[in-house]
């Protein structure tokens, strides 16, 4: 707090806690929202770092995608608060934020890059399995898929992490953007863990069907042939956190593996 308020002229202000992150702290201090990383926040899935959500608020500045940042720290950042309220209906404007977000030209940016084609997602989803000492399904096989044009993506395009105001969605917690494959933000989207997690229910099939009829037919095309191994790699991202106590991923573990079993 004291290293804030030496930087920004908010002491006046109360700090006000956010509900909605599992990870990190988060306070509304007058119209900013002071973000604090957790020092163990890091999954094998989703990366905590904060020099990379600096990074992409800045390369996204003034694209109406996400917070305006306007000061940061070794382990936080400062960022103006987005009125509004967490996505819970109207899939349609998730896929506008999604299709304009990978339509950025990623030329040079300083990110990561996340795994892209069926044979590094298929080693991914294998190695988070590996770090889990309870069992899950035999993985699904693999099918060769190559990998594709790497674009902008979130990385965690979870119902938490988007603010819906003024009819359009504004993406929120940067902490694990990446070069990669588009689908990998429409995996996380459609999880039926995801959903219950952070909305407290799973996608209708009308709302699956919207999203789908928003999104571009070819990239909805390669979810699909990747869809059984993003279902299989969040059921071994869920099994890893509930077993490091967080309980309701267990629930979450069922709902995903059910997924999987259900693809045609």
């Amino acid at each position: 707090m004291n290293e804030v308020s030496d930087i920004m002229p908010i002491t006046k202000d109360a700090w006000q806690p956010l509900m909605g992150g599992r990870v990190n702290c988060l306070w509304k201090v007058g119209q900013i929202v002071v973000k604090q990383y957790a020092k163990n926040g890091n999954s094998p899935l989703f990366p905590n770092d904060p020099k990379a959500e600096v990074t992409a608020l800045a390369l996204l500045a003034r694209s109406g995608l996400s917070p305006t940042l306007l000061a940061h720290g070794q382990d936080w950042i400062a960022y103006k608060h987005l009125p509004g309220h967490t996505w819970q209906a109207d899939p349609a404007t998730v896929a506008t934020a999604l299709k304009t977000l990978h339509a950025i030209d990623p030329l040079a940016m300083p990110l990561r890059v996340a795994p892209n084609g069926s044979v590094p997602l298929l080693a991914q989803a294998i190695a988070i399995a590996n770090l889990c000492s309870g069992p899950l399904p035999p993985p699904p096989p693999d099918l060769s898929i190559p990998e594709t044009s790497a674009r902008l993506i979130h990385g965690d395009a979870v119902p938490g992490n988007m603010i819906h105001h003024n009819g359009k969605i504004t993406l929120i917690d940067w902490q694990c953007p990446a070069l990669g494959d588009p689908t990998e933000d429409i995996a996380t989207f459609l999880s039926p863990a995801m959903q219950w997690l952070y909305r407290g229910s799973a996608l209708t099939i009308q709302e699956i069907s919207v999203f789908r009829s928003n999104m571009p037919a070819k990239t909805m095309a390669r979810y699909d042939l990747l869809a059984p191994l993003y279902h299989w790699r969040m059921a071994a991202h869920c099994l890893w956190k509930s077993e490091q106590g967080a309980t309701d991923y267990a629930m979450a573990l069922q709902m995903e593996l059910a997924a999987l079993q259900a693809l045609p």
